[in-house]
């Protein structure tokens, strides 16, 4: 029950935190240039941790959304609006 109950929670947060990236990434860039390379990125490195999740029961809760958390930030570092904000910063 414990191992189904941390894989439902890391997997919430998955969900949770993909569909935040793409509403904010929606807002940011729109329809034109929305970034579906980085969003399906995304949900691939978050399967593969829901994955690693399920398979090793030694792995924490903590560390699984931890690591998808810096993986979701180090996305989002090189999407378009990120890359011309530090443009405009550095000049």
């Amino acid at each position: 029950m414990k191992k189904a109950l941390s894989t439902i929670l890391i997997t919430a947060f998955v969900v949770l935190t993909t569909a935040t990236f793409g509403y904010c990434e929606y807002v940011a860039t729109g329809v034109s240039s929305f970034p579906y390379f980085h969003l399906g990125c995304l949900i691939i490195g978050g399967l593969i941790i829901i994955s690693l999740k399920h398979k090793y029961q030694k792995m924490y809760l903590s560390e699984a959304v931890g690591s998808f958390a810096l993986y979701t930030c180090l996305i989002a570092l090189f999407t378009a609006p990120v890359i011309d904000a530090l443009r405009t910063l550095v000049s």
